[in-house]
Parts: structure tokens; C-alpha cells; sequence
């Protein structure tokens, strides 16, 4: 994927929305697949340059490169299926082509998780590396929950308000203001989003996570999920930019603990902050409302689920 979306705008201000997630977690799983692999296919075709993964439909966390096809494309870099063997100097493939004269290879193949620190299995407890933790934060097995893991989550969303969120979790359930279950119920909790993830990300991807759903439990546990039925009667731009709009971390500084009267300003203002530092010579606008280009995708919504229906009845 390319950082630079669609108009120009940042990929995560277009695609981190309440109603991308609700569309993709919404509708059937064929529906939702195949929308998937054609949104990752808007910039190019990934079959074309090689790229398609065996398991397309897995919820992998995309690689985002501005430069990667344009490079294949030009011959610098070379797509290759998997090695077969190594000689001295060589590289076999399975398609049975040879790389020859290789002075360096780069083995990037990922890591495990694992706690040299610590006892493994008392404290933070990795299962095929899956790591245990309630909430991706806690320790279920201590006596008391005196310990938190801030940050051991992957997701399309950003990494420093995921990490803020979980730390103001954390010192309300330090503080007793957060009352956690027993322990087999926070297994089970922790075994039942691990069958989810496993189901949508593969084996590999075991710390991934849905970012907004992610953020919106939290937030909830806590008070500061943003009330967007309340905000609909009341405040029905600030409800639609919420919903519509990019999910940034203002929206949970709206209420509850941690309230600052800034956030309403910075959502409605986020796009214009955006533009800020592309705008550096001011042009003639011909930009089209952000808001009827949201509610004109509500409405294509519709017409896809009845063209579905026709064509599978």
C-alpha cells in the first residue's frame, strides 16, 4: 500500500474510520474479502509484480512502500518465489531459476516473543507465541495486578495513542477503579479473542489486533468511549466527523477521566492541520465536501448488498 491515499490525503485518515470498521466487520465474510483484496489492489494489481499471497484473504498488516512497484518496474528489484538452496555463491529457487555472484543475504524472517527477564511461565506466558495477556495488558496469573505490558499490540492504527490508552487503563485498575473478573474468566476471554485472531490474522500475527474495536473496549471499561447516539441528538457534526472521519485519539479525551475541552475543536479541525503542510502555495479550491463524499459511500453501501443479493439468488 502507499502511504498517500486516495485525493492525496494519508492512507490512515481514509481507512481508520468507525465506518470502515464497521463495514468490514459487519458484512458477509465473502463480501468483505473480496472488498478487502480490491481496496489493497486500488494502487496496482498485486498478481502483476508477483506479490499476491498464497493466503489473500488473511488480515496480514499490509507493507506500505511508495517506491516498491515503480522499482520492480524498472528491474532494480526482482520478485522471486521462495529459495530451494544455497551454494557458495549462489541462490537456487523453486521455480528452478539461479541468482548467481550473491555477496550478502538478509534473512528477514521475523522474530519470537520471549521475556529473558522474567519468568516466562508465571508471569507473562508465550503459547506458540501467543502471549497471554488479559486485555493484551495484564498478567492474569499474579496475585495482584501490579503489572502491566504497555505496547505488545499490532495494529493498522497508531502505536503511541494504543500505548496511551492502555496505560490509563492500567493506573485505574492499579487504583481499584477498574474491577477485573476472576482469573478463569479472564483466560477465557483471552483464549476467545486468540481463536479471532487466528481466524483473521494466521498463526504469525498472534499480538495483531482490530484497532478501533481494540481501542473503543478500553475506552469503554474505563468511561471515555465517545456516545455517539448522545452526540447524534446533540452535536450531529462533531457525531458525524467521529464516525466518518479519522479515528484520532481526541475522540477519547471527549468525556469521562481525561477529559480535555480541546478535543471537539481538533476533530472538527484535523483535516485542515492535515493539508497544513502540503498547502505551501495556496491554489483556487475545487475540493469537494469531505461530508458528501462520506455520505455518498453510505449509499453505495446499500446498492452493493442488493447487486450481491441478485446475482446469488
Amino acid at each position: 500500500m502507499s502511504r498517500v491515499w486516495e485525493e492525496g490525503y494519508p492512507w490512515d485518515m481514509l481507512l481508520i474510520t468507525r465506518f470502515e470498521t464497521f463495514l468490514r466487520n459487519t458484512l458477509p465474510t465473502a463480501i468483505s474479502d473480496w472488498l478487502y483484496v480490491k481496496q489493497m489492489n486500488r494502487w496496482f494489481r498485486h498478481e502483476n509484480y508477483g506479490l499476491m499471497p498464497l493466503n489473500r484473504t488473511l488480515r496480514k498488516e499490509p507493507v506500505f512502500n511508495d517506491d516498491l512497484p515503480s522499482r520492480i518496474t524498472c528491474g532494480t528489484v526482482v520478485v522471486k518465489p521462495n529459495v530451494k538452496e544455497f551454494t557458495e555463491t549462489s541462490a537456487i529457487f523453486q521455480d528452478g531459476s539461479v541468482q548467481e555472484g550473491l555477496d550478502y543475504i538478509i534473512f528477514a524472517t521475523g522474530y519470537t516473543c520471549s521475556y529473558p527477564f522474567m519468568d516466562d511461565d508465571s508471569i507473562i506466558k508465550s503459547r506458540n507465541n501467543e502471549v497471554t495477556l488479559y486485555k493484551s495488558i495484564l498478567p492474569p496469573c499474579l496475585e495482584k495486578p501490579t503489572m502491566a505490558v504497555i505496547g505488545l499490540v499490532q495494529s493498522l492504527g497508531s502505536t503511541i495513542p494504543t500505548a496511551d490508552l492502555q496505560a490509563r487503563w492500567s493506573t485505574r485498575v492499579f487504583k481499584g477503579l477498574c474491577k477485573l473478573p476472576s482469573h478463569s474468566s479472564m483466560m477465557d476471554d483471552i483464549d476467545e479473542k486468540m481463536g479471532k485472531k487466528l481466524k483473521w490474522y494466521g498463526q504469525s500475527d498472534t499480538i495483531q489486533t482490530d484497532y478501533i474495536v481494540y481501542m473503543d473496549e478500553l475506552a469503554s471499561n474505563i468511561g471515555i468511549k465517545p456516545n455517539l447516539t448522545l452526540l447524534f441528538l446533540t452535536d450531529p457534526k462533531l457525531a458525524l466527523e467521529i464516525y466518518f472521519g479519522p479515528c484520532s485519539p481526541y475522540q477519547f479525551r471527549l468525556m469521562g477521566p481525561g477529559k480535555w475541552n480541546g478535543a471537539r475543536n481538533a476533530i472538527l479541525t484535523q483535516w485542515d492541520r492535515t493539508l497544513k503542510a502540503t498547502k505551501t502555495r495556496v491554489v483556487q479550491s475545487t475540493q469537494k465536501s469531505l461530508l458528501l463524499y462520506f455520505l455518498l459511500k453510505i449509499f453505495v453501501l446499500p446498492l452493493l448488498l442488493i447487486a450481491f443479493w441478485v446475482m446469488f439468488n
